[in-house]
């Protein structure tokens, strides 16, 4: 076996630099996404057309939802989400779904029936969702004025949209 202090300086270094980066990573991912901290920011494509970058909308209330087609509570949520978009838009809140499938087709097929006007991003390298350290289908994050995550809420369930409703009108109040 090969102690550290036996090993060369060029390697000692190396391994030490390599350390030290693993480290910083492990730490920023760990801290990605925490309440009251900077919400991770992107530049994502819109359905319309129109990239939509999250630091551009400082001043607004931006709910991230994180969605798929294959989540049968995406599917029940999604309403929910747009009634939140019509209901609070002029208040200057905006609501954003992010679908997290590689193949977007699926989810332009489930949003074929569902009549939304809100902005519908697709990040197909899910570089975004593991930014924000999703791992429940949806997710729904909400930033406010300044750009802080405020509230995370993993998956959905009938009676979540009160939630959602105190968080924004909280918000609005700010």
């Amino acid at each position: 076996m090969i102690t550290f202090s036996k090993m060369k300086p060029q390697i000692k270094t190396l391994l030490t630099k390599s350390l030290l980066v693993s480290f910083l990573f492990i730490a920023t991912s760990v801290n990605a996404l925490e309440i009251g901290q900077p919400a991770p920011d992107f530049t994502l494509k819109s359905m319309a057309g129109a990239n939509l970058k999250l630091t551009e909308q400082r001043g607004k209330i931006i709910v991230i939802n994180f969605w798929a087609s294959w989540c049968g509570p995406c599917r029940t949520e999604m309403p929910v989400l747009q009634k939140f978009y019509d209901k609070y838009q002029d208040l200057g809140v905006s609501v954003w779904g992010v679908n997290v499938e590689q193949e977007n087709q699926a989810g332009r097929d489930f949003l074929a029936d569902l009549n939304l006007s809100f902005p519908i991003l697709f990040d197909a390298s899910n570089t975004i969702s593991a930014m924000y350290q999703v791992e429940a289908m949806p997710t729904t994050i909400i930033v406010d004025r300044d750009g802080l995550v405020r509230y995370a809420f993993k998956g959905y369930k009938p009676g979540y949209e009160k939630k959602y409703a105190k968080a924004i009108k909280k918000l609005i109040r700010e």
